[in-house]
């Protein structure tokens, strides 16, 4: 999971990017980097940690141009600890291509070894965003042989990389000298929009809050499948680049990555919340009567729509029992399960006068690993909580994602291979709740008619590439992130942030 943008303009553009990824800073906090271009040159800053850290006034002034791109990485592959992985990545043939990708190929170990012995191309890291990046250049070496670069050329491209690459792909490229290519996998599992300012600078983005928080225009979705080509003078070119196009973008989006102000795909995140907590309220009605409940506490923060909605529908009080701690750092490396534990309480602190005495329905967006949960079901007790009920707004996570989601494997998964009853024991909650897949998909689905199906394979198995086998995901399973500093304590309170203002 990471956070794209790019943009042209007729002015500077370093700023612009920087302002950009920091609304994109909950989309990945692991590292960052910017490249601009100026008179066919492109200049770039990237490294490990946040925005603000990554980019002080020295680096800025070193990303001079109108044009450029950026993302904010959280890595699902390859090594969490090598600055060479942090994109921007460049490639100085044909004509020079810089590249963010968001999400994860899931054929990457083939593609790469098909440029080494076909296309007589080197990749140097582990990253399955290289490997793209080689393939879209190679792609546009064909098709520019004998021809000049312009937008059909670039439009078979990208044509050619759909037909090798499997798996999720939200790309920003930069063409030296021609202009920017955005492009999104077929079935649009990762999100990507497009918009526009006053003065006609054209920006693309991950999320819809990016585009609005910089003060332009969102003007639509990327198409799964679809390329846009906007050159250096702010023309915009589209096509459809694949043969079978279906959009089914990320259940998980809605559950929990995407900013609740953000729109994806015609969605509003805040409403599909507001949706899931409606669908919930009728599955805790089922299980725990609204008489034994005495308040409804969120676990922050992308709980808080559904759990509104639910307090509301049950007739119960909605609290705040829950401060979430923003400026802990990241928790090191350390053995045993006492480190996870602490790294709970540093991060949460529980309001004692809103759990005492009384039976409390804690409503939290998902369940992973169930380490973190497990936790504060005991933090509400110990403040004083007579009863302690747990409803997820999400379904159990049973099954690894493959799509570019840091899922642990199916071992690592509470709910894999286990009863709701087997894991309330686990947790410990008097009761345990949770969404149903199906509700949780007519709740998203119901407000865009045009959407025939999401990519929910965390939840129900289905992997919606229909290329996945438990082979391949063992495989996968091998090149998961090395090293990093939460490497011992993945609970879903590691995940970035995804409310952060």
């Amino acid at each position: 999971m990471c956070g794209i943008v790019g943009v042209v303009s007729n002015a500077p553009v370093n700023q612009l990017i920087y302002d950009a990824l920091l609304l994109l800073q909950h989309r990945g906090q692991d590292a960052a980097g910017i490249v601009t271009q100026q008179d066919r040159k492109f200049y770039m800053h990237k490294a490990k940690g946040m925005v603000r850290d990554v980019f002080r006034t020295r680096n800025m002034r070193g990303l001079p141009g109108t044009s450029g791109l950026g993302q904010v990485r959280y890595p699902t592959a390859g090594n969490a600890d090598s600055e060479e992985e942090a994109q921007p990545f460049y490639v100085n043939a044909p004509f020079g291509l810089v590249l963010v990708h968001n999400g994860n190929l899931t054929n990457a170990r083939a593609l790469k070894a098909e440029l080494f012995t076909t296309d007589h191309r080197h990749i140097n890291t582990d990253s399955d965003s290289e490997v793209l990046l080689n393939v879209l250049a190679n792609e546009l070496e064909k098709a520019t042989r004998g021809a000049a670069l312009g937008p059909d050329e670039v439009f078979a491209a990208v044509a050619g990389v759909h037909k090798r690459l499997r798996g999720s792909y939200a790309v920003v490229a930069h063409i030296a000298g021609r202009g920017m290519l955005a492009f999104r996998d077929p079935f649009g599992i990762r999100p990507l929009c497009v918009g526009r300012s006053a003065d006609g600078t054209v920006m693309v983005a991950s999320e819809s809050v990016t585009l609005e928080g910089t003060g332009h225009q969102v003007d639509r979705d990327v198409a799964p499948g679809e390329a846009v080509f906007v050159t250096l003078d702010g023309a915009v070119y589209t096509r459809q680049c694949a043969d079978k196009a279906q959009l089914s973008p990320c259940a998980f989006e809605f559950v929990y990555l995407a900013r609740p102000d953000s729109v994806l795909d015609g969605i509003s995140v805040y409403q599909a919340r507001l949706n899931m907590g409606q669908t919930l309220a009728k599955r805790v009605v089922s299980t725990v009567p609204p008489a034994e409940i005495d308040v409804v506490i969120p676990i922050p923060e992308s709980s808080r729509p559904s759990a509104m909605q639910l307090a509301q529908l049950i007739g119960k009080p909605y609290r705040e029992g829950f401060v979430k701690n923003r400026y802990v750092g990241r928790t090191f490396i350390m053995p045993g399960q006492s480190v996870r534990k602490k790294s709970v309480r540093q991060k949460l602190n529980a309001i004692a006068s809103e759990f005492a005495g009384r039976n409390v329905l804690l409503v939290d967006d998902s369940i992973v690993r169930g380490t973190t949960s497990k936790e504060i079901v005991q933090m509400a007790r110990e403040a004083g909580a007579r009863k302690v009920y747990l409803a997820s707004a999400a379904p159990p996570v049973r099954y690894p994602n493959v799509y570019g989601i840091d899922m642990p494997t199916s071992e690592e998964l509470v709910a894999h291979d286990r009863t709701v009853e087997e894991i309330r024991e686990i947790i410990g909650a008097d009761a345990l709740i949770y969404q149903d897949v199906d509700a949780m998909k007519r709740a998203i689905g119901s407000l865009n008619a045009g959407i025939a199906g999401f990519e929910a394979s965390c939840f129900d198995g289905v992997y919606v590439t229909g290329d996945i086998t438990a082979s391949d995901i063992a495989r996968m399973n091998e090149h998961r992130v090395k090293g990093g500093e939460d490497e011992g304590d993945s609970s879903r309170l590691t995940l970035p942030n995804a409310t952060v203002a």
